[in-house]
């Protein structure tokens, strides 16, 4: 049976797959819009602090005030309803709830609610990828040691990224590259709040229309969410991260092939086998037509001549040399696309991507000249931006983790442009993401 006919089945016998959603920012409403239409599956309660935006968000998103209205879990059990409350907690706990999607955006608070899942039996399907650069690996584990899930959230690029780097392993090809698109320039990753709507090309109005969070969408334009999706992919995957960082390069769907091969033999790859990330910018500024600024992509190579001679046979579209073919996805539509993870969670048991390792970091960089006693605003914010590096690199330098730059404070002048490091900051090594941190850097 397909994924789809056991959700029916499900709902036929009033069996659905119980979730309970912790954040009803953007992924998440995107999601609840689309739960609504999605058989064998009961969203028991919406944790979220600001519960009159998470119910503003809900209607917004096509939910009715009958929707709502259950006043306790216990009761939208009953009632087919949902609960909207402040407790995450009390929604963790729950005994009815199967799935919490953690859709906060924080990996402080993601992985503490994340190991609160584990210990009360809950599988987790984390939309705070966040969480996953940070320490993603150690939460695998520990949900292992549970006998419970930790999936990626699919609708988000790395899910995506690892479902077609499976694809190219199980179809018995070898995998050059993977990842996924993005709109830059080197000085966006000096970008702020301030000048992410000029950058992205959105009206301020449809910003507003949209209830886009400025600096949400800044850590997408200033490389630390390519970062952090490039780290999730790399550790999911074992694809390596570029030595200096992402790099890049432009090109249209038709120019994946050709870039991602090894230098040797005419790309830009350090060696095949890595993650990175194609701009939809050309080098004069304009726009490249037919681009994958909003998709996923994986290049293949041909290992043997009757690989490449199928390419030829049946006109795939590959590079000079016949032998790199790249497969995409044009579009990722983000929470509206969640519906995969909780089937593949909830009726397979299988995760839609995991990290297996540490193998890649996403470190925090300077986007001005810091001061000491400064407070750092994390990701997305005025103060650092994420770059991708190997964990090999950034594990003995020391280096600050991006995801712990939220509220805490600098203990030294550091320059712009600059890597920082744990002897920068004053670390709370209490925090369970700190804790979990220190035991992938031990894998290192």
């Amino acid at each position: 049976m397909s994924l789809y006919e056991q959700l029916q089945e499900r709902q036929e016998q009033n069996r659905p797959v119980r979730v309970g959603v912790i954040g009803a920012g953007k992924f998440g409403t995107m999601f609840l819009a689309q739960v609504l239409r999605i058989p064998g599956v009961h969203v028991v309660g919406v944790a979220d602090l600001r519960v009159d935006v998470a119910k503003s968000n809900m209607r917004y998103a096509g939910w009715i005030d009958e929707q709502m209205e259950a006043s306790s879990l216990d009761t939208a059990l009953q009632s087919g309803a949902t609960n909207i409350g402040q407790d995450a907690m009390a929604l963790i706990n729950h005994s009815g709830i199967e799935i919490i999607i953690e859709c906060t955006g924080n990996p402080v608070i993601a992985v503490d609610h994340a190991l609160a899942a584990f210990a009360a039996g809950k599988h987790v399907i984390s939309a705070t990828v966040e969480a996953d650069a940070v320490c993603g690996a150690a939460l695998v584990a520990r949900a292992r040691a549970a006998g419970v899930i930790y999936s990626q959230a699919y609708g988000d690029q790395p899910a995506m990224t690892v479902e077609l780097v499976d694809w190219a392993r199980t179809c018995g090809f070898e995998v050059a590259a993977a990842g996924r698109g993005h709109k830059w320039k080197p000085e966006y990753r000096f970008s702020t709040p301030d000048t992410i709507w000029d950058y992205w090309g959105v009206t301020a109005e449809k910003a507003e229309r949209g209830r886009l969070n400025p600096k949400m969408f800044n850590s997408f334009l200033d490389g630390t969410k390519p970062a952090i999706e490039s780290a999730a992919i790399s550790n999911a995957t074992g694809l390596n991260a570029p030595t200096n960082g992402l790099t890049y390069p432009s090109g249209s769907i038709d120019d994946i092939a050709s870039l991602m091969r090894p230098r040797n033999e005419g790309g830009v790859l350090e060696t095949a086998g890595m993650v990175e990330v194609i701009s939809s910018i050309a080098d004069d500024g304009t726009m490249i037509p037919n681009d994958i600024r909003q998709g996923v992509w994986v290049v293949v190579k041909a290992t043997t001549e009757y690989q490449k001679n199928c390419f030829e046979e049946y006109m795939v579209s590959t590079d000079n040399s016949g032998l790199y073919y790249c497969n995409f996805k044009r579009f990722h539509l983000i929470g509206l696309e969640l519906g995969l993870s909780v089937g593949s969670v909830g009726i397979r048991e299988e995760a839609t991507g995991a990290s297996k390792e540490f193998r890649s970091d996403v470190v925090a960089v300077s986007k001005k000249n810091l001061k000491a006693g400064e407070m750092l605003d994390g990701e997305g914010g005025y103060c650092v931006a994420g770059q991708l590096r190997p964990s090999r690199i950034s594990v003995p330098m020391r280096a600050l983790p991006l995801g712990l730059t939220g509220d805490i404070k600098l203990l030294r002048d550091v320059p712009v442009d600059t890597i920082l490091t744990y002897d920068d900051v004053k670390i709370d090594e209490s925090l369970n993401a700190v804790k979990l941190r220190r035991e992938c850097e031990a894998m290192v």
